[in-house]
């Protein structure tokens, strides 16, 4: 599913945003929230440059990244920690009030879609053309007093929203102090440059304490702390900030778990205060049910509550790790800051977290959160394996059989829309072969190889059903009342290494297997986890691995347009045919006497070197490190380093003028090491690759540094 849904392109419009990046983002979601000392941001600019859908978290104000943090396996505070949850009576379902009054939490007045707000549709006038309203309207005599009784109706709901307002902050007021505010200074690498990082930044978002499984979580959004230097909570009506630490990481899932160790957080704020609460998970709420954001937005210091109703629950591109998973559309306003904050139903349970919007010039209201589901499994993946493990996959291509020529091109059943459930029923009773008709699928057009499924299902093979839960033709299984659902949540509700049963039609004959379901590698990843990029140097030549925010730095917000159009297939088609393949290209060539005249070289898959095919990064450090160390050991014995490209371009250097460029080059662009970190420590020391270092530090070989 999400390789489809990135060859639709919503990979290029989905990047992860929000925070407010150094000198200003043209995908930030709000005004620029930069420290003072780093400069302001020109949010002018940055909202001119908006495209006009844009899906993109909403909170820590800065462009997201991946994730490596140190996971640790220090517990949480839990109930010993002092945190509480205020008993039920504090959380009352409406104010006791002697005048008709509706609750903040409730659904609003209807939207007429115009930004203008309408009485609902059972009111007289409602709708012109219909029931009362159409005779309102054909009787010219009765039509000004109707549009009085309408007017006052609104002033009166007015009246009212005002007075919900103050209602809102007294039901929720006992759990506000569950919430907190998130500061971070972030240091995010430089993809294009990858022994570099950009300038410090620093932002701020929300989070909140959480129970679940006997203990309590600490809790935000994973963009909020992404490449963090230092994270800092502070409490609601606290002049202190507490130093936090990152545990987990679930990138996919846009959730990270922060632990304070200072015991002053946990405690109450003063002697005799209640201890701060804990908030309670939720059920996933229905549509129209109404919901309120609560969290520290742009726009002012103190907490910050918004209202509004839940309006679509589907399967959703969350774009900080471009995983396709359950998520809730709502309508309150939520804005640069928001993310990581709780949502709460009307029984001031949280029902998820505030985590992206939609922006654009025709967008209004459209945010999106992390239901508790998802927030549920996190929490138990962090039970299970001690971190993050990821949300499992089955690692196919798939496509939609609603074309009737397609279903009988697989023995599926033609029958109309009306006459499907007869002819199952019929196929059923003459056998596997014949109750193939009737039946519904999607068609598998590719399995990514490193993916369990590999061993269990085939391009051509037709999913009938995933643990006995029948898939519809346009892939859709069905959830809850009336309600139909992607077939990949059925998927993602299960943890790695789970197995699964599987319905299938393989060549007109009907079969059942068993898969485990993995977290499969992409061949281009949409993020590094937090991970610093890999590069290695040779002469002038510096290669790194294609990845979704290497191209996002190279070409910017409209990358999915603009980047080469091999490495974009690579991106949105490609499966690695082994794990650890990547798509190593040459991403530019510095000036030095070895490599004249391939300065206009960039951004290119590298294929081939000497005839090897490289797959990886790792392997082509080695095979040029064993070249110049034959170089090293007996000049003139190196021969040429030839590099096959894409499009049928070569680059030759000869290994006796590598080692001296590759010192030019490290001197003339201050690059401390020939390699990566990562790189290094999978060569043996003094390969080719220290010698040049060693060269460019006058001889000496540098120390090693992580």
């Amino acid at each position: 599913m999400t390789s489809m849904l990135r060859a639709l392109g919503r990979r290029a419009a989905a990047a992860p945003l929000g925070r407010s990046a150094p000198g200003g983002s043209a995908l930030s979601a709000g005004p620029a929230a930069v420290s003072p000392a780093l400069g302001p941001a020109p949010a002018a600019a940055a909202s001119a440059a908006l495209p006009r859908r844009l899906c993109c978290p909403i909170g820590a104000e800065a462009s997201s990244a991946g994730a490596s943090t140190s996971a640790s396996t220090s517990g949480f505070h839990g109930a010993a920690s002092g945190w509480e949850a205020p008993p039920a009576a504090a959380c009352p379902s409406r104010r006791s009030s002697g005048r008709r009054s509706r609750s903040l939490l409730a659904a609003p007045p209807r939207s007429t879609g115009n930004g203008q707000v309408g009485p609902p549709p059972h009111r007289k006038g409602a709708a012109a053309g219909s029931g009362a309203g159409a005779a309102a309207a054909a009787a010219p005599a009765a039509a000004p007093a109707a549009v009085a009784a309408a007017v006052e109706e609104l002033v009166e709901e007015e009246e009212e929203l005002l007075m919900d307002e103050d209602e809102a902050g007294q039901q929720l007021a006992p759990f506000m102090d569950a919430v907190v505010k998130v500061h971070c200074m972030h240091t995010e690498p430089n993809y294009s440059l990858p022994w570099q990082r950009k300038r410090q930044y620093s932002s701020s978002s929300s989070g909140f304490v959480v129970a679940h499984g006997g203990r309590a979580w600490l809790l935000t959004n994973a963009h909020s702390v992404d490449y963090h230097t230092q994270v800092k909570v502070k409490r609601r009506g606290d002049d202190r900030k507490f130093l936090a630490r990152v545990v987990s990481v679930g990138v996919d899932c846009d959730i990270a778990a922060l632990e304070v160790d200072d015991p002053d957080f946990w405690a109450p704020q003063s002697p005799g205060a209640p201890p701060p609460p804990v908030l309670e998970l939720g059920p996933l709420p229905r549509l129209q049910d109404g919901v309120a954001v609560v969290g520290y937005p742009i726009g002012g210091d103190t907490i910050s509550v918004t209202a509004g109703v839940v309006s679509r629950i589907e399967v959703t591109d969350y774009s900080h790790g471009s995983t396709d998973l359950l998520a809730i559309q709502i309508d309150a306003a939520i804005n640069g800051g928001n993310s990581g904050g709780p949502v709460f139903n009307r029984q001031c349970q949280c029902v998820g977290i505030a985590f992206q919007a939609l922006v654009g010039s025709d967008v209004e209201n459209v945010g999106y959160v992390i239901p508790t589901p998802v927030v549920a499994h996190f929490l138990d993946d962090y039970a299970r394996t001690g971190g993050f493990s990821g949300f499992p996959a089955l690692g196919v291509q798939w496509q939609r059989m609603e074309s009737e020529a397609l279903r009988r091109a697989y023995g599926m059943a033609a029958a109309a829309a009306g006459a499907e459930g007869a002819a199952a029923a019929e196929g059923a009773a003459a056998g596997p072969s014949a109750g193939a008709l009737g039946h519904k699928g999607v068609l598998v057009r590719g399995v990514n190889p490193t993916s369990a499924a590999a061993a269990v299902l085939r391009p051509d093979d037709v999913l009938l059903s995933f643990d006995g839960t029948a898939i519809s033709n346009d892939g859709t299984v069905p959830f809850r009342t009336g309600e139909r659902i992607s077939f990949s949540y059925l998927v993602t509700n299960k943890f790695v290494g789970d197995t699964a049963r599987l319905e299938l039609l393989r060549a007109g004959q009907r079969m059942e297997v068993e898969v485990a379901l993995s977290k499969p590698s992409a061949l281009v990843p949409p993020h590094l986890a937090n991970r610093d990029p890999s590069y290695l140097l040779v002469g002038g030549l510096v290669f790194t691995a294609a990845s979704e925010p290497y191209l996002q730095s190279e070409y910017g917000a409209d990358y999915g347009s603009d980047a080469p159009v091999k490495l974009l297939d690579r991106l949105y088609h490609g499966f690695p045919a082994a794990a650890g393949e990547e798509v190593v290209v040459l991403s530019q060539v510095l000036a030095c006497d070895a490599t004249l005249g391939y300065e206009e070289v960039y951004n290119v898959q590298l294929l081939r070197l000497n005839g090897t095919p490289v797959t990886h990064l790792r392997q082509l450090a080695g095979l040029v490190a064993a070249a110049l160390e034959a170089e090293r050991a007996v000049p003139g014995s190196g021969g040429f380093l030839r590099f096959d490209l894409e499009y049928n371009e070569v680059v030759v250097v000869e290994a006796r003028d590598v080692l001296e460029a590759t010192a030019q080059v490290m001197r003339s662009h201050s690059i401390p090491h020939t390699m990566s970190a990562d790189l290094r420590a999978d060569l043996q020391p003094g390969a080719g690759a220290a010698g040049a270092e060693g060269a460019a530090a006058g001889g000496a070989q540098p120390t090693q540094q992580a």
